[in-house]
This record gives C-alpha cells, sequence and structure tokens, in this order.
C-alpha cells in the first residue's frame, strides 16, 4: 500500500468524526472530509513529517470547514 492510502485508511474515521462535529450534516461532512483528503493528497509532497499526520489532517480539515462556511453564507 502507499503511504497516502495508509494516511487516508488510518485517519478517514477520525477525519471524518471530527468535521461531523462541526457540521452535523452527514452529507457536509462527506463532502468536507473528501475535500480535506483531496488538499492532502495535492500537499503531500510538503508534509515533511514532523508533526502527528492527524495534527496535520485536523488543520487542512479545519481550513477546509470554514471555507465552506463563508462559501455558504455567500450564497
Amino acid at each position: 500500500m502507499k503511504p497516502f492510502e495508509e494516511l487516508y485508511e488510518a485517519f478517514y474515521p477520525r477525519i471524518y468524526a471530527f468535521l461531523f462535529r462541526l457540521s452535523r450534516n452527514r452529507n457536509e461532512t462527506e463532502d468536507l472530509t473528501q475535500e480535506t483528503f483531496y488538499q492532502a493528497f495535492t500537499g503531500f509532497h510538503r508534509f515533511k513529517g514532523q508533526s502527528d499526520p492527524y495534527t496535520w489532517l485536523v488543520a487542512i480539515a479545519k481550513h477546509v470547514f470554514y471555507h465552506f462556511l463563508r462559501k455558504k453564507k455567500r450564497s
């Protein structure tokens, strides 16, 4: 298994749970979780492993969630 696939498998449930606590909507949470892992995938080459992967993913998830809120507020 490739390193990103392992990261996805290991942390998907925790990132999903984190985002669900914020949004309280299963459909939104699924989309936000997928966007979080997409952002992580595109930036994976920058992850140096100096921090816990969960911390890195939560930071991305928070950014994705706040971006979603701003976008939702505008529409």
